[in-house]
């Protein structure tokens, strides 16, 4: 069963995450350690495509892996 747009904006916020409102029922989620956006589109109670998913998780790993680097590299 697909998440919910509202879970996947939720994730997003609870790993830092920003929101910027874009035009219409687009939003912008960027994070300060990460290049790309994510753009999710839709209402809050609308599923989420699989797609928008995939993105959405495969940030989240991404993000894991470079906070994980970061502490194991010791500070100068």
């Amino acid at each position: 069963m697909p998440k919910k747009i509202r879970e996947l904006k939720s994730l997003l916020l609870q790993a830092g995450f920003a929101y910027k409102p874009a035009k219409g029922s687009h939003s912008k989620w960027i994070h300060p350690k990460l290049s790309q956006a994510i753009i999710i589109a839709g209402k809050d109670s609308n599923d989420a495509k699989l797609y928008l998913e995939k993105q959405v998780t495969e940030a989240l790993a991404e993000l894991k892996k470079i906070e994980a680097d970061e502490q194991e590299k010791p500070k100068e």
